[in-house]
């Protein structure tokens, strides 16, 4: 049973919390708050653990998840965890020769670019992330009422990393190999839905209570080529943990032409940038989704006045949502002040305390 399911008698520690009725769209003692990237660089504490350690390496090492998972939700209050990793996880759990490098990301040593390449990508198993499933235990335990976020990158962004062979601006190679070899593209898509399927169903019985598929360069298509190419693969795995009865967030970087698409897809909230208003991103998604976001992450390096201003617009927009858990519309900045963070948290949840 999942964290996330109310059991016969006694509801489970987290279904009740505010994070999960909003994503139900129920009614909420306050707007839920939780930042993309809460954990990370913009904390000193973060920083200090991570000290000589590599990124995939504090991925995979269950007491470093751990603590770096805990450490926005005791400084800010957040009514979320979101767990610590990185989407290109599950691809070098499965002996994709790749590594992060700081500075640039991610960096695939083989580029997939012809069907013979697609053997790099077998199935994942549990097994292959067994650190995964023991931090979001330790996790569990030390959170108790506060939901835990799983994630996983979408189809699309994974492909790009592995056909780029590193981060793009213009995906040029994913977009040649998308247009120019469909049947290869479609196999390249299925094979990785399989994998974040995995990937997912691994965090949600481990006792994650919600799921987020980011899919942060999806916003380089246009909504006939998503709809094409990319949504069927996206829409599998959304489809594939339904049964859980998580709530699935789905979430990409300038999809404002996207939204009503991605909402198609299958997911029960979704994701805003900052780029749309959230009464207009609500009128292209259509009822029957909650919606989260989406302040925009530069203006917490302003003034409190105003990061409070801007902050009662993004609450104005929601106040005819169904559902609306409060967030960036986007990852917080590496140099963000965290007293912003934590300041902001609490504004949230007084202006809209019920």
């Amino acid at each position: 049973m999942s964290a996330n399911t109310r059991p016969t008698g006694q509801p489970s520690q987290t279904y009740d919390s505010a994070f999960l009725k909003a994503c139900r769209r129920e009614p909420v003692p306050h707007t839920p708050v939780w930042f993309m990237r809460q954990a990370g660089r913009s904390l000193p504490e973060y920083r200090k653990l991570r000290e000589g350690t590599q990124m995939l390496e504090s991925c995979m090492r269950p007491d470093l998840v751990t603590e770096i998972t805990l450490q926005p939700v005791r400084r800010h209050k957040v009514d979320a965890a979101i767990f610590f990793s990185d989407i290109v996880v599950p691809l070098k759990a499965i002996g994709v020769d790749l590594d992060i490098k700081p500075g640039i990301g991610p960096v695939v040593a083989q580029p997939i670019r012809r069907r013979e390449d697609l053997a790099q990508l077998r199935d994942l198993t549990p097994e292959d992330v067994s650190y995964v499933t023991e931090a979001i235990g330790m996790l569990t335990g030390e959170l108790g009422s506060t939901p835990l976020i799983g994630f996983a990158g979408a189809p699309f962004t994974l492909a790009s990393y592995l056909v780029e062979g590193g981060p793009s601006k213009n995906h040029e190679h994913t977009k040649a190999l998308m247009y120019g070899d469909p049947e290869l593209w479609a196999d390249l898509l299925d094979r990785l839905a399989e994998i974040t399927s995995a990937f997912l169903k691994v965090q949600i019985e481990a006792g994650a209570s919600a799921v987020q598929l980011f899919d942060s360069w999806v916003g380089a298509l246009a909504p006939a080529d998503y709809r094409r190419s990319v949504m069927p693969a996206s829409a599998k795995v959304l489809e594939s943990v339904a049964s859980y009865g998580v709530p699935r967030i789905h979430f990409g970087v300038g999809t404002g032409e996207l939204l009503g698409l991605m909402g198609e897809a299958g997911a029960d909230v979704m994701g805003v940038d900052y780029r749309v208003s959230l009464d207009e991103a609500v009128r292209r998604v259509g009822p029957g989704k909650a919606l989260q976001g989406n302040l925009d992450p530069a203006v917490l390096f302003s003034t409190p006045e105003a990061v409070e201003a801007k902050t009662d617009e993004v609450l104005a927009a929601a106040a005819g949502l169904e559902g609306h858990v409060f967030n960036l519309g986007h990852g917080v900045l590496p140099t963000t002040d965290p007293d912003a963070l934590t300041r902001l948290v609490d504004y949230v949840h007084t202006k809209t305390a019920r």
